[in-house]
Formats: C-alpha cells, sequence, structure tokens
C-alpha cells in the first residue's frame, strides 16, 4: 500500500481526491492507497444519501458561511475542520475478496485503527457497528463506497474539535446506535487526546503503507471529478 501525502487546502478538492483515490485503483491500477489529513476550515459534509434539511441546520451554517459539501460514500452527515483529523483508506477487493461483505470490511479497517488509537489510549473500543468510543462517547466514525474491484472507506476522529459547533451544525441524528440511548450530540460525541502526528504514523505502519504515492497519479481524475461532480451545487443539494 502507498501513503499519499498533499498539501491541498479546500474542502472539495479533499472530497474529490478521496474519490480519485478510488477511480485511480479502479482505472489506472494505481494499487491500494492511504491518506491521513484535515480539513483546513470548518464545513460540513453529508452522506452520499442524506436529507440535507433533516440532518443539517442549514440556517445556521449559512449564518456562519459554512460550507454544506457531498462525499461519494453513505452514512450521515458530519461535521470536520481543525482538530478533527481524516483518514482514507482504498483497498482491493481482488486482494482481500471477504471485503466485499461490508462487516468484514469494516473489522478490516477498524480493528487497525483501533491498535493505531490504543497504542495512546488502551481504554478505546468500538461500538455499534464500526464507532470508536471513550469513555462511553463517540470519537470517530466512518462510511465506504464500493467500486467493482475496490472500496473507499475514510473516517474521522475527533482530539481537538469544537464540540459545540458540530452541535450547532447537525440536527439529532436520524439513524442512531443502540449505545447512543438517545443523547444528544453534546452528550455523546467527544475529543480523544490522541497526538495526531503519533497516528498517522502508526496507521501507516497498521496498514503496511510506508512507499510515498506520486500525487500526479491522482492529479487529472481529481481535477475532472471536481469539475463534473464537487463544483456542483446541485450535487450538494441534491436530497
Amino acid at each position: 500500500m502507498k501513503f499519499l501525502q498533499s498539501n491541498i487546502q479546500q474542502a472539495r478538492d479533499h472530497l474529490a481526491l478521496d474519490e480519485s483515490m478510488l477511480m485511480a485503483a479502479e482505472q489506472l491500477h494505481a494499487g491500494e492507497s492511504l491518506r491521513v489529513w484535515e480539513f483546513s476550515e470548518q464545513v460540513v459534509i453529508a452522506g452520499r444519501s442524506s436529507r440535507v434539511e433533516e440532518e443539517i441546520d442549514t440556517e445556521f451554517c449559512q449564518q456562519s458561511g459554512i460550507e454544506i459539501l457531498r462525499r461519494c460514500s453513505g452514512g450521515a452527515s458530519v461535521v470536520g475542520g481543525p482538530g478533527c483529523l481524516m483518514y482514507s483508506v482504498v483497498l482491493s477487493l481482488v486482494k482481500h475478496p471477504s471485503l466485499r461483505k461490508i462487516d468484514h470490511a469494516h473489522q478490516f479497517v477498524m480493528s487497525r485503527v483501533l491498535k493505531s488509537l490504543q497504542e495512546q489510549i488502551p481504554q478505546v473500543e468500538l461500538q455499534g457497528i464500526c464507532d470508536v468510543v471513550w469513555n462511553d462517547r463517540k470519537c470517530s466514525g466512518n462510511s465506504l463506497r464500493v467500486h467493482r474491484n475496490h472500496l473507499l472507506y475514510h473516517g474521522t476522529l475527533l482530539y481537538g474539535f469544537n464540540l459545540d459547533f458540530l452541535h450547532r451544525c447537525l440536527k439529532f441524528a436520524p439513524r442512531q446506535p443502540e449505545y447512543r440511548r438517545g443523547r444528544d450530540h453534546s452528550d455523546f460525541v467527544t475529543n480523544i487526546p490522541v497526538d495526531p502526528k503519533d497516528f498517522n504514523q502508526s496507521i501507516r505502519r497498521q496498514f503496511d503503507a510506508e512507499e510515498t504515492a506520486d500525487k500526479r497519479i491522482y492529479e487529472e481524475i481529481m481535477a475532472t471529478i471536481r469539475s463534473d461532480r464537487y463544483e456542483d451545487e446541485a450535487w450538494h443539494y441534491r436530497h
């Protein structure tokens, strides 16, 4: 697996790069890849099928100048920005055929994420389908997109985020794991005191992603995807 480093800043570019990692593996035989990154500004990201008005406080976001964008993967809406680390990994379904079963894909990725976190905080655990929990509160969620021969799996890790801002941007979650017990965002979500640099190094070891990827492989696909999808406001507000 190759590790992709990038200095892009705009949120739309980050979403396009995640999808280009998947499409480069599918179309250009770019292989498996991993990147760890962070949005430079606060942003709300809807899931592929999320209903914006049901999951997001659009009035607050508009008043606060917060972009609402949509990613290519499923799951509910999330809030990103400084203090919320992101990880993205593309895996081969030919190399790992068991990952075609979604529960196996969750186990494969999240077991490695969990091990990386437990090097710093042994008490973290998995709850629900694939949430990372510390002190009975969620600190990491994720989503995936399956293509013909590869899947994209990406997620969040709250380590120094403005949780009040998260509470203001998102409405009460439409789908909830049992362990949430009806708690609102302010009582359910927490930051976890991890060092993001140490996590970055650890997760690279967990996925054996020591070789650096050539960014040029992804640039043309990324530019096309951004133009066709992420510059189109109809895509972001399609539901």
